[in-house]
């Protein structure tokens, strides 16, 4: 496999182009649902999953923006080249004696860190949010979509919790989280329970990127991610970020909210980098691999330093974000992400985000599901 299909698959949801994707959506797929049916499943899921990341986790349910000033610096840009930009505005207000210039969030995890403070968390306590935010450069797909809805968290921790066995630790109580959200709607719907799509794995797999790659060196990592998914159909995958063997990090990841840089080590004893990581599991009706949830301990003073100098990004430390993780201003903390319209198909069998949320998709998209009994709520 070329490096230049690596470089080129850094970046994206691995499919470009529609005539691709036409090949892999499913020809055979019948819902289990009906949409109204549909509905009642994903909000019993919803409101489970909610009150079972604030119970394990020890996280209270807060409220979050849906845009944020352009000047704080807040606003999440998702990666490190700047290729994914914030949808921005001018508010005139006061017929622009007072005018903000807003950003639509495009996650909200820089701002959760700051909510911690706000909110007086201590080491153990965290909260969560319904967050809703827009990615418009995303190519939209049978399982990306511009409208991303996301159970954004966050936890402050201590520096002795900045390490591998805890972040293990929390990853393997959310994972308990989402799979009693599949029983209970199991129980409300013993239909989804079919041959056809086995449910999701009891426990996750933890594997190092540096692992993945070492199994197989001559793939693109999506590419990688789907092999590895067909021994272990639920993997969660440690070191996101930092360059590997071949050069090249198995994704990449902004410079100033998950720690890929502090080093660690496999428990083979290999010397690794990064305290993040992300939940994949194997989708059965797409056949693909499925991104549930993006997570990790945040970056401290020193490994934030780092990793925007590696990035060319020295200039945010002038954001009053990234002033607080200098100062200590700011919670050490553990967080992440996960895919609410993702988890939901998940859980309820479906092939199409569009199942699960309502958005805007092109035509060309529409019409192709449709042909295949895939039909998005509009």
């Amino acid at each position: 496999m070329p490096t230049l299909d690596k470089k080129a698959d850094l970046a994206g949801p691995g499919i470009g182009n529609y005539a691709d994707l036409e090949k892999i959506l499913p020809s055979d797929y019948t819902p289990l649902l009906n949409p109204r049916e549909t509905q009642e499943a994903l909000f019993a899921a919803k409101d489970y999953i909610e009150a079972g990341l604030g119970r394990e986790l020890g996280l209270l349910r807060v409220t979050v923006p849906l845009i944020v000033d352009a000047e704080s610096g807040v606003n999440d840009f998702l990666d490190r080249d700047g290729s994914r930009t914030p949808i921005q505005f001018h508010i005139s207000n006061d017929h622009d004696k007072h005018p903000i210039d807003a950003q639509v969030v495009q996650a909200a995890t820089k701002w959760k860190r700051m909510a911690l403070k706000q909110f007086g968390m201590k080491p153990g306590e965290g909260i969560v949010t319904d967050m809703r935010a827009v990615r418009k450069d995303y190519f939209l797909d049978h399982d990306h979509s511009a409208y991303v809805d996301q159970w954004d968290w966050e936890r402050v921790i201590t520096a002795e919790d900045r390490n591998l066995d805890f972040l293990t630790d929390v990853v393997k109580k959310l994972w308990k989280v989402i799979k009693g959200a599949e029983t209970h709607v199991l129980e409300m719907f013993p239909k989804l329970r079919t041959p056809q799509y086995p449910d999701l794995p009891d426990e996750l797999t933890f594997l190092h990127a540096e692992e993945i790659l070492e199994r197989f060196p001559d793939m693109p990592r999506k590419q990688r991610e789907t092999a590895i998914l067909q021994e272990y159909p639920g993997i969660f995958i440690y070191g996101i970020g930092w360059p590997l063997a071949d050069g090249y990090p198995h994704e990449m990841r902004a410079a100033d909210y998950d720690d890929w840089v502090t080093e660690t080590v496999s428990k083979s004893g290999k010397p690794m980098h990064g305290l993040n990581g992300d939940i994949l599991v194997w989708n059965p009706v797409t056949r693909r691999r499925h991104e549930l949830s993006s997570m990790g301990v945040r970056v401290d003073a020193e490994s934030l330093k780092k990793q925007l100098e590696m990035s060319g990004q020295l200039d945010f430390l002038k954001y009053p974000y990234h002033q607080g993780i200098v100062s200590g201003d700011l919670p050490l903390s553990v967080g992440g992400g996960i895919g609410q319209a993702r988890t939901y198909m998940a859980l309820l069998k479906k092939a199409h985000l569009g199942e699960v949320s309502v958005t805007v998709w092109p035509k060309i998209l529409k019409d192709m599901g449709a042909a295949r009994n895939i039909h998005v709520l509009e």
